[in-house]
């Protein structure tokens, strides 16, 4: 029995060695391979990198590759990325109703690679698809490039017609389209988008030069919704009566173009702005036709007689003048060498500061300026910002027309509104100024309050002769040429302005170029009116004539019945009591 059990013992003894053996020996190869990795880890650390650098190089070059080769995937996602991803904002009047949009509509590309039978497709496709040219279509497919367009902007039937098909190759894009439902109305002021979304014209284009678009999705915007919208000035309402009027005025008076304006002289909104003909920039075939400019922006005209209250102003407020000057008309002209310059409508006496406005006298407006001096004359102008490009949100603008050579003979004629050009509109933001209290505001397309405007505002006549200009507005329109415009309760004062047309470097003495400026209310101006005519025909009501008063003035009547409602403008049937006070203090001419 002890020996069974000491044989046992010997066994586990033998067994127990056996297994260690092993153990030693894996423990040994270990230290070896430890050993040896110490020894030789530089050149196994070298192969590693080398390892790697070729791993990244190949994905590197594989990145190269897509990215420049023709691979119609890359070429897929690059010619889709901008019609997926381009978004704008809306663009709404001062009252949030939307002037323009975006709405999804689709495109149909196609991958001429993957096109087996091209003359199949181009029958096929053309036939759902009539406005495609069938020709132009099969070049497109016949091409070895990876994505080109075959329709863009289809209707969802048409995008049914063409998905029933099923042509291997050909699909459709999502895209953002620029919608304006309103059509015509504001179209000088949006401008237009093109097919890509890109703003073309207009606040369009000032959105795109601000970066308010969403530039390729870089802002992660698919649709306008995602985006601010660009808050204007405008009032649709108002936009709408005085495209309405200019429309009708157009017709009845037989002009070729007509312009009009609408603006808050106390923050320089502008309200309302149009320019016929115009275009509909839903389908702006003919936007760029030569009579569909911005007439109040891009076209320069001699402003007439409206300069009159430029140059009355200046004499006022440099002090050669008070509102009780007096200047003889007597003779009916002045000579300047060769050149002769008449009055229109002679009085033939001696006329006062309110009389000189009142009956447009030209020699009264000559001599104020000539007191002034010519070099006068030009910075109360520049200060007035008539003789540098007035530029606005709105990126179409033109620079004035100034005489290269400035002498009193270029004095006397800008002094009644001849011989220099402007931009409607830059006369319109100098006049506002002359009745606003005397703060020149640059004309503005984006809605802002009172208070910011003065923020920028540059103040450029004093404000007495502000009250003055005002005093003889209000005479001209009881007593002048502006009573056309006169509408009951709303205390408007105006001035006519009528220049002859220059037509190849002549003044043509049966071609006129018409406007009427107006104001309401004269006491406290609030609103400022413009209306414009490009050669007026006379008709049976004005015996023939013309001249501004029957056809811009009675237009101008018209605009100020209808948007003074509209505007908030409450009629008063009584006169404000005092409303000039201090020309009753100083005794002007017609203030009892």
């Amino acid at each position: 029995m002890s020996h069974t059990r000491e044989n046992e013992a010997a066994m586990d003894e033998a067994n127990g060695a056996t297994e260690a053996a092993p153990r030693r020996g894996r423990l040994a190869w270990l230290r070896d391979v430890f050993r040896m990795s110490g020894e030789k880890s530089e050149p196994r650390v070298g192969l590693v990198i080398l390892g790697f650098s070729a791993l990244f190089i190949a994905i590197t070059a594989r990145l190269v590759l897509l990215a420049t080769l023709p691979n119609e995937q890359v070429g897929l996602r690059r010619a889709t990325a901008t019609a997926t991803s381009s978004a704008r904002p809306d663009i709404v009047d001062r009252n949030g109703e939307v002037l323009a949009t975006d709405i999804r509509t689709v495109s149909v590309f196609a991958e001429p690679r993957k096109i087996l039978d091209k003359d199949e497709a181009t029958e096929l496709l053309t036939a759902v698809l009539p406005d495609l040219d069938a020709k132009e279509l099969r070049e497109k497919l016949g091409t070895k490039k990876g994505f080109v367009w075959v329709q863009r902007e289809i209707t969802p039937r048409q995008q049914a017609e063409v998905h029933r098909l099923g042509i291997p190759g050909v699909g459709f894009v999502p895209e953002n389209k620029r919608v304006y439902p309103n059509g015509t109305a504001a179209a000088h002021i949006l401008g237009f988008a093109n097919i890509d979304n890109v703003g073309i014209a207009g606040m369009e284009k000032y959105i795109d030069s601000q970066g308010l678009q969403d530039l390729n999705g870089a802002g992660f915007a698919t649709e306008s919704t995602d985006l601010k919208p660009v808050k204007l000035s405008i009032d649709l309402r108002v936009q709408h009566l005085l495209r309405d009027e200019l429309m009708k005025g157009m017709e009845r008076f037989k002009a070729i173009a007509a312009a009009g304006a609408i603006m808050d002289v106390t923050t320089g909104e502008v309200l309302g702005l149009a320019s016929l003909p115009d275009f509909d920039p839903n389908n702006p075939v003919d936007a760029l036709e030569k009579d569909r400019i911005n007439r109040m922006s891009v076209g320069v005209y001699e402003m007439g007689s409206t300069f009159k209250a430029l140059t009355i102003a200046m004499a006022l407020d440099s002090g050669k003048a008070n509102i009780n000057s007096s200047y003889s008309t007597a003779g009916g002209m002045m000579r300047f060498g060769r050149q002769v310059i008449k009055e229109y409508h002679g009085t033939g006496r001696t006329l006062t500061v309110p009389e000189v406005f009142l009956h447009s006298s030209n020699m009264g407006s000559i001599k104020m300026a000539l007191a002034v001096g010519v070099e006068g004359h030009k910075a109360f102008l520049k200060k007035m910002m008539q003789l540098d490009r007035m530029t606005t949100e709105l990126p179409e603008s033109a620079a004035p027309i100034v005489p290269t050579r400035w002498g009193e003979i270029n004095t006397a004629t800008i002094a009644f509104g001849h011989g220099l050009a402007v931009a409607p509109i830059q006369a319109l933001a100098a006049v506002a100024a002359l009745v606003n209290g005397g703060y020149l505001m640059k004309p503005t397309f984006l809605k802002r309050s009172e208070e910011d405007a003065k923020k920028t505002a540059i103040r450029v006549i004093k404000p007495e002769t502000s009250e003055a200009m005002r005093f003889i507005m209000r005479l001209n329109g009881e007593k002048g040429s502006a009573r056309k415009a006169d509408i009951p309760g709303y205390f408007v004062g105006g001035k006519t302005g009528t220049a002859e047309k220059v037509i190849n470097g002549r003044y043509a003495k049966n071609k006129n170029f018409t406007t009427f400026t107006a104001i309401a209310p004269s006491d406290k101006p609030k609103y400022l009116f413009l209306a414009i005519y490009d050669e007026p025909k006379g008709y049976a009501e004005s015996g023939g004539y013309s001249t501004a008063a029957w056809n811009a003035g009675v237009t101008t009547g018209k605009l100020i019945e209808r948007a003074a409602p509209i505007l908030g403008l409450t009629p008063r049937f009584d006169p404000p009591p005092s409303p000039f006070p201090l020309m009753a203090k100083l005794g002007a001419w017609g203030s009892r």
